[in-house]
């Protein structure tokens, strides 16, 4: 079997390239006119995002020749099963493990527990988010079983999402709707979406577009209401703080 991995790896990298040329820009743009940061400083800079170009361009052509094939493989071959129950729990393991791998979650987390001052754990918030994933596909994967219409999972999910926001901090609720679009990155995307499209075309009556692509809807409507949900405990946690320090 011939298999060319770097087929195509120059437009990738020319894609990559074209996408950083305006960060470029704008990091001299200010540094000449506003930040004058030490000349170590603006070398580390252009290092670290030389090595996000070379990354980027590898990552996506590992998706390209990887993620993606792959992804459309598994999806077939599941959707083919007798037993179609069982892309249900599937779904919940492959999208809790996609979830847990995903870069931009780990960046994300990071910034969080920074900004909190540790408030909040990257840990904690990485399984939070990881279960709202594997939640989601699981939900997906059910969707396309059973064809049931996605509007009847949005709908009241959103409804359930601004009832909590109103018992929420503005701290979870702003970290719960970022976390919506972190999570729906190169991992869960290329990989989770590709196997939702896989297994709506090996059904027969599902359309891959329709089946396939509210998947996407789904995991960043999930990751709201598990982020909301976290945000109630962490509440629940502080008024029992409260109460002990009341009594003593």
């Amino acid at each position: 079997m011939n298999i060319q991995v770097f087929q195509g790896f120059g437009q990738v990298f020319q894609e990559v390239a074209l996408a950083l040329t305006p960060l470029m820009i704008i990091v001299l743009f200010f540094q000449f006119w506003l930040l004058k940061l030490p000349r170590e400083k603006v070398i580390n800079i252009f290092a670290g995002l030389l090595m996000t170009l070379i990354g980027l361009s590898f990552f996506l052509q590992g998706v390209y020749v990887g993620f993606l094939p792959v992804g459309d493989a598994m999806g077939l071959a599941l959707g083919a099963m007798n037993h179609k129950w069982l892309l249900i729990p599937i779904g919940f393991i492959l999208g809790f493990v996609a979830a847990f791998a995903e870069p931009t979650v780990q960046v994300f987390n990071y910034e969080v527990e920074k900004a909190s001052g540790g408030y909040i754990p990257r840990r904690v918030l990485l399984y939070a988010i990881s279960f709202g994933v594997a939640f989601s596909m699981a939900l997906s994967m059910g969707r396309i079983i059973f064809g049931i219409p996605l509007w009847y999972f949005i709908v009241p999910g959103y409804l359930i999402a601004f009832l909590l926001v109103r018992r929420s901090s503005e701290t979870f609720v702003a970290i719960a709707f970022d976390s919506g679009g972190v999570a729906t990155g190169p991992m869960t995307v290329t990989f989770m979406l590709a196997m939702a499209l896989g297994v709506a075309s090996s059904m027969e009556g599902r359309d891959p577009l329709a089946e396939g692509f509210g998947m996407v809807s789904l995991v960043a409507l999930s990751l709201v209401l598990s982020v909301l949900i976290l945000g109630q405990l962490y509440s629940r946690k502080e008024k029992e703080m409260e109460r002990g320090l009341e009594d003593v």
